[in-house]
């Protein structure tokens, strides 16, 4: 079978045709909405992932409410311009990388956050960083729990567009497991409201859900409806150290098998030396691995749960296992899981991975990366989400060498391979984007792929909507 794009995208306005009727999108919005200046319009090209393959917009434009960006659509679509969703830029797999001759739509601008305590629900606009929306909900005793390691500079309609987890998600789920409602300017801008304050409702298909991880192309998300959770319980932290990766990948194995804790990170030794080296913070740089897990059980269980890690930490080979009650100190070794990111980026040029499998499978996971890493000469630090298997494999090289950017991508693609081939995903949290699209394929498979491009052409017939990513 062979699958084709969605219909319409190559046959979107060129970059002067856009440029052409540009004045009657700045005509419609508020003076200052739509930026041309060639230095703005640089800074909006790439996200975090500074894909190569990013284009020059035509424009910029900051919409501050759903008619902003309804207006916006309408025009793209009356001139099949490309529009290319933006929130906080702090995407990891090209999601909102600019395309020459389209406009990139940041919705920096509309931030409002509104609490509902009785409903226990956060009403938030899409520019709201996930961070403020924690601090916002926590003033009533509350808590959003989708916890991303980028948490205090990503927004909330990033989240929602790659469906993001974070160091929380073993125990408490993923964005969309947060999502009640939203309200979508679909492609032809049309306002359509999905879902709402209400805990269970089924009537209808699950269109909610759709949206939710659709990296931005099926519709702009102006709104979002956040299920809130009572504030979580003080924590016992535990770290453990490894001679070896692989013993710490079987000690999560052993503390899944029965356990769900609040927290469940590896740092490979890599990882471990890079924080170290960008900030002292006191990690054993000898160790193969660390485990940096959290319990927030309540009353006497939650020192029971920190026994039974200790205990299938010891069974794996742990070298050694530190526990602290001190809020305070757990926080300094969390702080440092956070920090892994810029760390490993100030070694070099960075292609960041995402791929998954089942827990039991982490052991074999962690040891195809290792083999790829030699097999490609590069290095590949791993930090992780291990409670549900979720890796970041980062492979580090030289921006300014040939061989070495074309040995990273030889291993990006290799890595991706592997995580199919133990029946895994190539991307638990940061989305395909534009960086992933080529290996999407081999995961869905051909009858699943044409599903999905069924459901873009009929939302995005014209494929304006962040054309590129995805497929």
């Amino acid at each position: 079978m062979t699958l084709a794009p969605p219909t319409g995208t190559t046959s979107l306005a060129s970059a002067e045709e856009a440029r052409a009727v540009l004045p009657a999108l700045v005509g419609s919005l508020p003076p200052g909405t739509v930026l041309t200046d060639p230095d703005l319009l640089e800074s909006y090209r790439f996200d975090w992932s500074r894909d190569p393959g990013a284009g020059t917009p035509v424009a910029v434009v900051r919409p501050a409410d759903a008619a902003e960006v309804q207006a916006a659509v309408r025009w793209a679509a009356e001139h099949r311009v490309a529009v290319v969703p933006r929130g906080a830029g702090s995407g990891l797999s090209g999601g909102s990388s600019a395309v020459d001759g389209g406009i990139v739509l940041s919705l920096e601008r509309m931030r409002a956050v509104e609490v509902d305590v009785d409903c226990q629900v956060a009403v938030v606009e899409p520019g709201a960083l996930n961070a403020e929306v924690k601090a916002a909900v926590a003033q009533h005793g509350l808590w959003y729990p989708p916890d991303p390691s980028s948490f205090e500079i990503c927004s909330i309609g990033g989240n929602v567009a790659t469906n993001a987890g974070g160091l929380c998600c073993v125990k408490y789920g993923v964005t969309t497991d947060y999502v009640l409602g939203l309200d979508v300017v679909l492609a032809d801008g049309r306002l359509v409201t999905l879902g709402g304050k209400r805990i269970k409702d089924v009537a209808g298909l699950s269109l909610l859900k759709l949206f939710v991880g659709s990296e931005g192309t099926l519709g702009v998300v102006t709104r979002a409806l956040l299920r809130l959770v009572p504030a979580q319980q003080a924590c016992s932290t535990l770290v453990a150290s490894f001679p070896t990766v692989d013993a710490a990948a079987r000690a999560v194995v052993g503390i899944r098998r029965g356990l769900r804790p609040s927290m469940l990170e590896l740092m490979d030794q890599a990882s471990v030396n890079a924080v170290e080296d960008h900030r002292a913070m006191g990690l054993d740089r000898d160790a193969g691995a660390l485990l940096v897990a959290q319990s927030d059980a309540p009353g006497t269980s939650r020192a029971a749960e920190v026994v039974a890690m200790e205990e299938a930490c010891r069974a794996a080979g742990a070298l050694e296992v530190f526990v602290t009650d001190d809020p305070a100190e757990g926080s300094l070794f969390v702080e440092a899981r956070r920090a892994a990111f810029p760390a490993i980026g100030a070694r070099g040029a960075l292609m960041l991975e995402d791929v998954g499998v089942a827990v039991p499978r982490l052991p074999e996971l962690l040891a195809a990366i290792a083999r790829i890493a030699a097999e490609e000469g590069v290095e590949i630090p791993v930090v992780a989400h291990a409670g549900d298997g979720n890796t970041h494999p980062i492979i580090v090289f030289d921006e300014a060498d040939p061989d070495s950017r074309a040995r990273a991508a030889a291993a990006f693609e290799a890595v991706m391979a592997a995580a199919i081939a133990l029946d895994g995903t190539i991307t638990g949290e940061h989305g395909v984007g534009r960086t992933k699209k080529g290996a999407l394929p081999d995961q869905l498979g051909d009858d699943v792929m044409s599903l999905n491009l069924a459901v873009k052409a009929a939302l995005d017939p014209a494929g304006i909507l962040n054309p590129g990513a995805l497929w």
